[in-house]
Parts: C-alpha cells; sequence; structure tokens
C-alpha cells in the first residue's frame, strides 16, 4: 500500500492545529518549550489571548533514553500542569501507552 500512495504521504505532521486545541509533538521538552513561545507570542501580537487555566500537557515516552525531568514546561512564565491523560472528541489518549481508560469508558457509555 505505502508503494501506491508514497507521492501523497506526508511527513509526521509535528504541530495540528484542532478547532480550539494545539497539539506539539517534539522528542524533548526544551523544544516544546520553544515552540509554545513561537505560537504564543504569534497569537498574542494579533490580539489572541491563550487561556492558561486551560493548558495542559500530555508527554508519551516512546523510548527508554533520557528525559528531561527536571525542565517544566511553561507558557511565558506559568508552568503548566502534566495530565496522566487526554480525551480529546471520545478518544483517550494515556501518556503511559496503556488502553485501561478507553476500555473503562466504552463500557460505562455502553
Amino acid at each position: 500500500m505505502d508503494v501506491l500512495t508514497q507521492h501523497i504521504q506526508g511527513e509526521v505532521p509535528w504541530c495540528m492545529l484542532f478547532a480550539d486545541d494545539i497539539v506539539f509533538i517534539d522528542e524533548t521538552r526544551r523544544a516544546v518549550n520553544a515552540r509554545l513561545e513561537v505560537w504564543r507570542q504569534a497569537l498574542e501580537s494579533k490580539g489572541f489571548k491563550l487561556n492558561r487555566t486551560k493548558t495542559e500537557y500530555l508527554e508519551c515516552k516512546f523510548s527508554v533514553g533520557a528525559h528531561e525531568s527536571h525542565v517544566d514546561l511553561k507558557l511565558y512564565i506559568q508552568v503548566i500542569p502534566k495530565k496522566g491523560s487526554f480525551k480529546y472528541l471520545g478518544s483517550i489518549i494515556q501518556g503511559n501507552g496503556e488502553i485501561d481508560e478507553v476500555i473503562t469508558h466504552r463500557i460505562g457509555v455502553g
């Protein structure tokens, strides 16, 4: 299938914009902080305000390499709280890679 669709496939999106959510994906917190600061400055320069009380992040560790546990994710000077899971349009993504919250949610809905 990849051979047939190779000409229309793009690279993995490292930044996705939804209706009122932005997703940044990177390998380090420092890189996410840098990207977040660029977006903050760009949006605020146009009169938009970022809701600092609703901003949160989910960290997914896909490798066993060194992690930046000493680096806080910040929006300007405010530390952003870390979440264990993220729910969007009925889907749940867990930072630990498990699916137990999804299963519990689906059973509860049924």
